[in-house]
């Protein structure tokens, strides 16, 4: 669908296109002179909205900014009959409105007023802002030399349909995999060697990717040594996760590797427990597959394990999702992250949705159901959330909320959904985020993207992070 809006005063163009975006995300929308279908005008005094035979006028307030969202919003939610319990909060981070209103003095009463009133969200969003905030207050970093530590793997076994994160198919670059390695294990070497230098506390380390688990058990080993010495052994690190993923990479040997080194927390991800769905998304392995790993890692001990859930798969409604919820009821997690399906335009879901019309996305009114479904999972888990983030053209314009017994919050997670702690992160297209606390500042410095280019330039990227880092410690 192509959206033609016709607007007076082009300053308010990223507003108006923001507000058009979660009423109609799959669509091009343009702003033109004619032939355009929505009319926006605003001036010092009013606002007037135009749709074919639908036209509402109403007087701007005070806050331009507040008036002229709400004001969109409400005038499409009226046109499209759509519920979107978000309101117009676009942010990603809406649990830190939350906190800084915590922080404020403000009563959980006003903080859900002001949801409310000025954002036009649902009361239950702004509630879970609050518990969200109220429990990631006890962990947030308040102290300049205390860092975590990103180390991610390139690779997967396959790509899945909806990802678009920098991750290689392993059977496609067998030839890149150990010297990918090598150039890893060299940032890592060099990154604790100034991590150890400058007398930094490392509070968790994080191995993500990609699939860390996609290498052998060799492979895996070595890269799993080299991050215990580095940056694990003799120091006090509170959490130690590796995002294990997907069943078809995971070993009894890599698992006892994780015991070996010291590892407390696993995500095993099946993103759905419904066969159909795992080979329409790329996943060449089954139910079974996930209950069995999952297993077998309870036996060895792990007892802070993480499983990922997608809502809006395509294909997938309430039926499907109830299935999935009662398969995790099942297995009993530590803690679960529900995800909202989000289209990524680097992704191959987002191609085949777009140009070819060819995937059966679940409608608003199943989305919320599904929520809803999640949010009873997590009770009768008896788990609770923890922290929160939104993304851009997320089915549903909804979230995604990690929940987890007490005791089994994911620091890392909470640190880098408040931009508190510097983060130092090595692998190809690793994002490190050096947080300057007393000035309220980020630095961000991304190494590359391109395998190749990783391995040929790791040292030169050792050297400019190092240089960055140089401007705080």
């Amino acid at each position: 669908m192509e959206i033609k809006i016709n607007l007076n005063n082009l300053k308010y163009r990223y507003d108006v296109y923001q507000l058009f975006n979660i009423y109609f995300p799959l669509s091009e929308i343009k702003f033109v002179d004619d032939e355009f279908n929505y009319s926006f005008y605003i001036d010092e005094k009013v606002m007037k909205f135009s749709h074919k035979e639908y036209i509402k006028e109403e007087s701007l307030g005070e806050n331009v900014k507040y008036s002229l969202r709400r004001f969109i919003f409400s005038c499409l939610k009226e046109i499209t009959k759509d519920e979107y319990p978000w309101g117009t909060l676009i942010g990603i981070r809406p649990s830190k409105i939350a906190l800084k209103l915590l922080r404020e003095g403000k009563s959980e009463k006003e903080i859900i007023d002001i949801f409310k009133k000025d954002y036009l969200a649902y009361e239950d969003k702004a509630k879970i802002c609050v518990e969200i905030a109220k429990s990631e207050e006890r962990f947030v970093n308040n102290e300049q030399n205390k860092i975590s530590i990103y180390i991610g793997m390139a690779f997967c076994p396959t790509k899945c349909l909806y990802c678009s994160f920098t991750s290689n198919s392993i059977v496609g670059n067998k030839k890149l995999v150990n010297p990918y390695l090598q150039a890893l294990i060299k940032e890592i070497k060099g990154i604790s060697s100034y991590v150890n230098e400058k007398n930094l506390e490392i509070e968790t380390v994080y191995f993500g990717g990609g699939t860390p688990t996609s290498v052998n058990d060799e492979q895996f080993k070595s890269v799993m040594n080299e991050i215990y010495n580095g940056f694990i052994k003799e120091k006090a690190v509170k959490e130690f996760t590796v995002e294990c993923g997907r069943p078809d990479t995971i070993t009894l040997d890599k698992l006892k590797t994780m015991k070996e080194y010291d590892v407390t927390r696993i995500s095993i991800n099946p993103q759905t427990m419904n066969d159909k769905t795992l080979k329409l998304i790329g996943r060449n392995h089954t139910v079974d597959d996930i209950k069995e790993k999952f297993k077998v890692a309870r036996s060895l001990g792990f007892d802070d394990i993480n499983m990922d859930i997608i809502i809006g798969l395509p294909g997938e409604g309430h039926k499907e999702l109830i299935k999935t919820k009662d398969d995790l009821i099942e297995l009993n997690p530590d803690s679960v992250t529900v995800h909202g399906l989000c289209l990524k335009r680097g992704s191959r879901m987002y191609e085949n949705f777009i140009l070819k019309k060819g995937l059966d996305i679940p409608k608003q009114e199943e989305i919320m159901k599904m929520y809803e479904e999640s949010r009873n999972l997590a009770k009768q888990l008896k788990i609770s959330p923890y922290y929160m983030y939104r993304q851009k053209n997320m089915v549903g314009n909804m979230e995604n909320v990690g929940y987890a017994r007490k005791g089994k919050e994911c620091i890392y997670n909470i640190e880098m959904i408040e931009e508190k702690q510097t983060v130092i992160a090595l692998g190809a297209d690793a994002v490190s985020k050096i947080i300057f606390l007393n000035e309220n500042r980020i630095e961000r410095f991304a190494n590359l993207k391109d395998i190749r280019e990783y391995i040929n330039r790791v040292d030169e990227m050792i050297d400019k992070k190092i240089k960055l880092l140089n401007t705080l410690y």
